[in-house]
């Protein structure tokens, strides 16, 4: 079976506004097999921001456990993240799992991986998938060097990883923290 690549998931936090994209583009082998995938979801009510990049089926089950760890926790995303995580590094069907997830609430983010790792970045911006290191890198640049908001910081920053990143398109899916 041909490599399918897809995704570019981008999160962003700024002035108390937390906002996530990704990218629809599902790309198997040199062909687009779908143009309007969507890997991001909310959780919790809008309280929980996650996106995947990796297989779509993975990623979603990887969501699902996700949810149900906060639901366990409260929504408490850092005891959710970690106990998926150990789950993932240990559990003889969850380690087959190939894909990685981002995960944000109003205060915090993180990456989430099958390796065990549960990464808080050092500035507010996290992405993941095939354009990630574009989309960071543009949206690093926005948010060091400009007043946009983090909604209007993403759109751009995923913009231009579609034009640089043959595996990323511009149909762009945002989610935001719903305000209490």
């Amino acid at each position: 079976m041909k490599k399918t690549r897809s995704t570019t998931i981008l999160v962003v936090r700024k002035d108390n506004e937390t906002v996530i994209a990704g990218d629809g583009q599902v790309t198997l082998g040199n062909s687009v097999i779908k143009s309007n995938a969507k890997k991001i979801r909310t959780l919790l009510d809008g309280k929980i921001l996650v996106g995947f990049a990796g297989s779509a089926a993975d990623g979603l089950a990887l969501m699902e456990r996700l949810e149900e760890k906060l639901n366990k926790f409260r929504g408490n995303l850092l005891k959710a993240a970690v106990e998926l995580a150990k789950e993932w590094r240990t559990d003889k069907f969850l380690r087959r799992l190939e894909a990685v997830l981002v995960a944000a609430d109003k205060e915090k983010m993180f990456l989430i991986s099958g390796n065990g790792d549960v990464i808080e970045p050092d500035e507010p911006i996290l992405a993941i998938g095939s354009g990630g290191d574009y989309a960071r890198a543009a949206a690093l640049a926005l948010y060091r060097n400009s007043d946009l908001s983090a909604e209007k910081i993403v759109k751009e920053a995923m913009k231009i990883a579609g034009e640089i990143c043959i595996y990323t398109n511009q149909n762009i899916s945002i989610e935001k923290i719903k305000d209490e």
